[in-house]
């Protein structure tokens, strides 16, 4: 009979490396990676080594953390997500609501460019 070794371990802990900015807006590492780029990139299905090479400031065991604490205690990831969305919503209204209404964007924009062609295009005559 072979002979049996057991190992104890510790229990291991490993800090979450995040950072929360004066903005209230949490970053990875000491990157200024958003926690939202790293947690929404995971949950599209990209593996931690995919967002590493995604975002060459971040280290490949910050990633881990934070993927491993996401997968332990999601709930306050997600609702700062959530928070962060109504944020950048919010924003949005504001940024729109600031513009003058333009349904016809897309024709002023093509008329500019013809007449900057036609006008380029008189010029070498």
């Amino acid at each position: 009979m072979a002979n049996q070794t057991t190992i104890d371990f510790e229990p291991l802990s490993v800090a979450v490396p995040l950072r929360e900015d004066p903005q209230g807006v949490f970053r990875v590492g000491k990157s200024r990676v958003l926690l939202e780029l790293v947690t929404r990139a995971f949950q599209a299905g990209a593996t931690p080594e995919a967002i590493v090479q995604s975002y060459d400031t971040l280290k490949l065991p910050e990633v881990y953390a934070v993927v491993g604490y996401y997968l332990v205690n999601p709930a306050p990831i997600d609702a700062y997500l959530q928070q962060r969305d109504r944020a950048a919503e919010t924003t949005r209204h504001k940024i729109e609501a600031s513009q003058p209404a333009r349904g016809n964007l897309r024709q002023i924009l093509l008329a500019r460019a013809k007449a900057m062609e036609q006008n380029g295009a008189q010029a070498g005559h």
